[in-house]
This record gives C-alpha cells, sequence and structure tokens, in this order.
C-alpha cells in the first residue's frame, strides 16, 4: 500500500499471518538438504582470518598491477624466467616442465613448490589484468584448476598444507583473485572483447567460487563470517550472482539456438549443452548454500542492487525461462538438471522471502521496475504450476524400465510455498486474486478418487526427488579446456556430475497439502479497516466466473470445459477441508481451516444454486445434486502427521534402472 505525503512514498506491507497468526515460523524451511563436499575438499581447515587487499570501488574493482619479486614482473615488455616458469607449469600441467638436455633429449626439470604456490595467485591476477590485451580466459581456468590440484595435494604433504594454511598474504591473494575473476567474469557481455566459449566462462564460475571451499572453509558457517569480514563483500556478493546470471544467459542462448535444429540424444551438441547446464547448477547450489545461512541472507537483503533493484528477480526469471529444446525432450539428464536449477532459484527466492530482518518484497515494492518484474516471476511461478499439474503425473522411475531417471529437484514443492508468500503479501495479492484461479482448479476438478490419493493422503503415488551434485572442479575444468582446444570428443564429452541422493520425509505430501490450504485462505480472506470493500468475496467470484466461462482447458488431458460440472470441485474441497483438521496446528491454524471452510460452503451454496436452475431446465438430471457432498474418507490421525520441529523436507533420489 502507497501513502503519499509530502512527496514522499511509503510502502506498507500488510500480510496475514503477520498480523493474525503464526504459520510460517510452524512451517519448515524449504527442502535443501546440506550438501556434502567432494573428499578432495571435505577437509576441515581452520585458517587465519586474512587481511584483503584494498580494491578501488565498482564498476572496477581491481587490484593495482602486481609488482611483487617472487612474479619477476618487469613492465609491458615481457616476464623474467619465474613468470615463464609458471606459465609453462599452468600450460602443460599433466606433463610438468621439461627443459632440453645438452644431447638433445628431454629431461625433468624441479620446481620449488613453495615459490610457485607463493607466486600463483599474484600471476594470475597479472593475466586477468592483461585479458582485454590478448590472452583468453582458457589459461586462466588451467590456473584455478592448478590452484584447486594444489588444494588436494596440501592433505597430503606437510610442508604445502603449512605453506596454504600459515601464509596469511597467500590467503588475501586468493581472495582477492577470486573477486577479481568473477567481477571480469560478470562483466563479460559488457566487454565483448574479453573472449571465453560458454563452457569455459560457467566452468570459471563455478570453480572459482568452489575456491573459497577449498582454501578457507568447507564449514558453510565459517566460511559465511570470512567472507563477511571482508572489506568488499559487497562486491563479492554482486558479481557472483551476476556471473552466473551471465552463464545461464548464455545457456539459453545455447538451448534456443538447437530449437533450429536436429540433435539427437546423446550428441556431442547435446552433451556440451548439459555440460553447460550442471556448471550452472554447481554454482547456483553454492550460492544457495551461502543463503542458507542467515548472516549472509541479510547481506543479500541489504544489497541494493540484488533486492532492491531486481538482481535476484532477474536472474530467477532467466532460469525459469529456460526450455529444453523440442529435440532433447528425451533427454532425460538435461530436463532434470534444468528442472533442479528451477528449484533451487525458487528455494533462494523462498528464503529471502521468508527472511525475518528485512522485508524483501517491500524492498521489491520501492522500486517501480522491480515490482514489474516481481509481478512477471509470479506469473511465471504460477504458469510453472499450471503446466506441471496439468499432466496426469509426475516421471517416477517405477514408470520407465529401460531409461535412466534423474532427480527433478523440489520445484513444485518450492513454487507452492512461494505462491504462499506472495498471495500474503499485499503488494502482490491483487493479481493473484485472478491468477491462481487456473492452476487451483485443475488441481480440484481432477477425479474425486485421485484428488483424495493426492491431496489427502499421507501415501503418494509420486513424489518429487531431489539430490546434491557432488561438483570436481578438476574433472569439470578438463572437459571445458578439451572443447577449448577443440580436441573434446564424445566420450569425454559424457561428464555427467555424480549427485548424492536426499532422503524421503513423509512431510512432504502434508506440506503440499497446507500449501494449497492456505493459498485459498490467503485469497478468500478480507481484514477490515485493511482491504477494500471491493475485494470481499472477489476471490470467490473469480472461481465462480472461471467455472461457468467454460472457456478454459482444466488440463493437458481433458478436453475443454464447455461441458465441466462444477461439481466435482466442490465435492474435492468438500474432502479437502475434512483433512485440513489433521494438520492442524503443525502445518495449518485454526484461521486457515475456518477461512477453507467457508470458501468451500460459499462455493458449494452457489453450486446448489446453479444446478438447481438447470435441473428445472432439465439440462441435468436431479442426482447431479448428491455429487456435491463429499464423501467421508478414512483421514489419518493426528498421530501420524509430521511433529512440529521439523526443519527439512528431503527428498529421496529415483532410483536409477
Amino acid at each position: 500500500m502507497v501513502n503519499n505525503s509530502n512527496n514522499s512514498v511509503e510502502y506498507k506491507t500488510v500480510r496475514r499471518n503477520k498480523y493474525k497468526r503464526k504459520t510460517q515460523s510452524q512451517v519448515a524451511d524449504l527442502p535443501t538438504p546440506a550438501v556434502p563436499l567432494p573428499s578432495s575438499l571435505s577437509c576441515h581447515r581452520r585458517r587465519r582470518l586474512p587481511q584483503p587487499l584494498s580494491h578501488p570501488s565498482r564498476p572496477h574493482p581491481l587490484p593495482p598491477p602486481p609488482s611483487s619479486p617472487r612474479l619477476g614482473w618487469c613492465g609491458a615488455d615481457g616476464r623474467r624466467s619465474a613468470d615463464l616458469g609458471l606459465r609453462c607449469v599452468i600450460a602443460t600441467p599433466a606433463e610438468g616442465v621439461k627443459s632440453k638436455a645438452e644431447g638433445g633429449g628431454p629431461k625433468q626439470t624441479l620446481v620449488d613448490m613453495e615459490k610457485l604456490v607463493s607466486s600463483l595467485p599474484l600471476h594470475l591476477i597479472a593475466v586477468c589484468l592483461e585479458l582485454r590485451q590478448g590472452p583468453d580466459l582458457t589459461y586462466v581456468l588451467r590456473g584455478m584448476r592448478f590452484l584447486h590440484s594444489l588444494s588436494d595435494l596440501a592433505s597430503r604433504h606437510t610442508r604445502l598444507e603449512q605453506v596454504l594454511l600459515d601464509d596469511v598474504k597467500l590467503s588475501e591473494q586468493v581472495m582477492d583473485l577470486i573477486f577479481f575473476l568473477l567481477s571480469i567474469l560478470a562483466e563479460q557481455k559488457k566487454e565483448n572483447n574479453v573472449g571465453a566459449s560458454p563452457l569455459v566462462h560457467a566452468s570459471l564460475v563455478a570453480a572459482s567460487l568452489h575456491l573459497l571451499t577449498s582454501y578457507f572453509s568447507s564449514q558453510w558457517h565459517e566460511l559465511v563470517h570470512i567472507l563477511l569480514a571482508h572489506p568488499k563483500v559487497d562486491i563479492f556478493v554482486d558479481v557472483a550472482f551476476d556471473s552466473l546470471h551471465e552463464d545461464v544467459r548464455l545457456l539459453n542462448i545455447r538451448l534456443s539456438s538447437m530449437d533450429f535444429g536436429i540433435f539427437p540424444v546423446g550428441s556431442l551438441e547435446s552433451r556440451l549443452a548439459h555440460f553447460i547446464c550442471q556448471q550452472c547448477e554447481a554454482s547456483l547450489q553454492f550460492l544457495l548454500l551461502l543463503c542458507q545461512q542467515k548472516l549472509f541472507r541479510d547481506r543479500i537483503l541489504r544489497n541494493k542492487e540484488l533486492s532492491r533493484n531486481g538482481g535476484i528477480l532477474s536472474l530467477s526469471h532467466t532460469i525459469l525461462k529456460l526450455a529444453v529444446p523440442e529435440c532433447l525432450k528425451q533427454s532425460t539428464d538435461l530436463v532434470a538438471s534444468i528442472s533442479r536449477l528451477k528449484a533451487k532459484i525458487l528455494s533462494i527466492l523462498l528464503q529471502l522471502c521468508e527472511a525475518e530482518s528485512v522485508s524483501y518484497l517491500d524492498e521489491v515494492a520501492t522500486n517501480s521496475n522491480s515490482m514489474r518484474l516481481g509481478q512477471t516471476l509470479a506469473l511465471e511461478v504460477l504458469n510453472l504450476l499450471k503446466i506441471a499439474f496439468g499432466k496426469k503425473k509426475y516421471i517416477t522411475s517405477d514408470s520407465h524400465d529401460k531409461v535412466k531417471i534423474y532427480p527433478m529437484g523440489s520445484m513444485l514443492i518450492s513454487a507452492l510455498r512461494l505462491v504462499d508468500v506472495f498471495s500474503d503479501d499485499s503488494n502482490f495479492r491483487s493479481s493473484f486474486l485472478t491468477n491462481t484461479v487456473p492452476f487451483l482448479t485443475q488441481i480440484l476438478a481432477t477425479p474425486h478418487g485421485e484428488f483424495v490419493s493426492s491431496w489427502c493422503s499421507v501415501n503418494l503415488p509420486a513424489i518429487e526427488e531431489d539430490a546434491s551434485l557432488d561438483y570436481d572442479p578438476f574433472v569439470a575444468s578438463e572437459v571445458a579446456l578439451l572443447a577449448s582446444n577443440n580436441v573434446l570428443t564424445e566420450a569425454k564429452a559424457d561428464y555427467s556430475c555424480p549427485f548424492r541422493p536426499s532422503l524421503p520425509s513423509v512431510a512432504y505430501a502434508q506440506t503440499r497439502t497446507s500449501c494449497v490450504v492456505k493459498i485459498i485462505a490467503n485469497l478468500h480472506v478480507f481484514i477490515p479497516n485493511i482491504c477494500e470493500e471491493q475485494e470481499r468475496d472477489l476471490f470467490l467470484q473469480n472461481f465462480q466466473k472461471y467455472l461457468v466461462s467454460g472457456s478454459s482447458k482444466l488440463s493437458a488431458d481433458q478436453p475443454a470445459s464447455s461441458d465441466f460440472d462444477a461439481t466435482k470441485v466442490c465435492r474435492n474441497l468438500g474432502s479437502l477441508s475434512d483433512y485440513a483438521k489433521t494438520l492442524v496446528p503443525n502445518l495449518l491454524n485454526g484461521e486457515d481451516l475456518l477461512l477453507l471452510s467457508d470458501f468451500s460452503d460459499k462455493l458449494q451454496s452457489w453450486c446448489k444454486s446453479q444446478v438447481a436452475v438447470k435441473v428445472v431446465q432439465n439440462d441435468i438430471p436431479p442426482e447431479s445434486m448428491e455429487d456435491m457432498h463429499p464423501m467421508q474418507q478414512p483421514l489419518p490421525t493426528r498421530a501420524s502427521t509430521p511433529d512440529s520441529k521439523m526443519n527439512n523436507f528431503p527428498k529421496a533420489e529415483q532410483s536409477e534402472s
């Protein structure tokens, strides 16, 4: 709501749960299990907190050209032998550094690893400074892969571990390298003369982010404290999301271009598209785990570019618009990877919206452009639900015997919970009063037996299944480097990042049903002195108009609804009201139940009047009057509902056949 006085604009969000209830605090957090790190990154290292180098303010947060004698810096004319040695090691890490013996045969040259390690970060920063003058990012990717290798080697080499752990200046340089490189990757679309293929770009973003867990701490709460202690942490937060956004934009361009050709499933082009998608997922998963930490999440909320100016919304919109090319619809790994991308970005959005320190939606509402983007994004989420619930069933491993099925992520449950939040916010409620009706009708218009088994039971025929990527930067970098040199074979391109499954939870079914109940309650509620009088029963009226219109398709598997019988909706609503009683107080409260019952009773009274008119006109038989009364279904006891201490709803990975 907007209050104009003295040329100032005050945005005040009214939420039903803020003044009438506390349901959100009772609902468990989004099912995003902690991601176990790869074995190469799993060691818990306590590093001394680096005091980072100072950078100029954005848009050019670049450190000054390095002048360390360890690099042998000699200006624009060239480098000394130490620098050339570094280049040789990075360029051919698998073969080592070789030199010619007097007899002409190759011989192995010893390398001082301590000097190499201490010089490498500044060397890569110096190379990044010259990116616009010739070298591309493939060399930098080799250097980042070398840094990951050194970190992995340190766990088995005492002296190397001491250098990596105790050299505070080295830690500062690694942090500066990560910040600097991400700033370059984030600005690539504006600096077209910085060359990088989509594969190299996506691999560099993921490798740079995972270098933080490799060199500083694999414990997320410790890593957040280290990042927040850096004076340029806001630059990091900004460029981390911007560089990922650029990856997703490049992925979208690649997928869109494949719509104009025929690319068989398993072809090199399809494998490369899947590879880029997995790099994007690895980066997004990293940022999601940071966002699960309250301190980091609060920092994002205070970041003007990401919250108020719509940076997160823009990234979310780009990800939700990703579409699998028609020729690759049968590529189950690509379809699943894109679905998990959407699930993870919806999870980040949900965590921001449910934050208590700062109201994310209030921040969005202060900017007209962000508000329009938020409303567009809300429609995308509703459309996603409409398409998903228009299908007969989810893809499950039981429905395929010979095709390998991959976890799709918790996309639908995240979208439902996000719609619950949006519909309870006064800035978005008006558009939801109309736009939520189609997908709710799709749910409520299913045959009664199918509706009860899907929405009034803890034993669902199929649930969403989630998994976390076990990302290995070294292996991923190898694929990108081979592709950049045009030597990538189909065998090497058949790269699939391993994932770790989540555990199943009985709470999934109840949480999904509670979201539908709360969405109806949010839109049906009328609060005097806050809501406008014309909003009274407006959602009910929109629902009635949609049922009468007979012009929409209720699902992809149903014909046009000119012959649609609204009594099915009333009957299912009655069963939903009965089942909702078992979800109080763990997932619902008394107000939710009263609002749902009131909506159901009013809709049923309306349906009876409509049916009575048609009976008089002999359009339908009198027996249809009985169909509006819900059949009493055996409902689970209160003991079968989840307890109020639930924090996560992990999902099981689909079995691989």
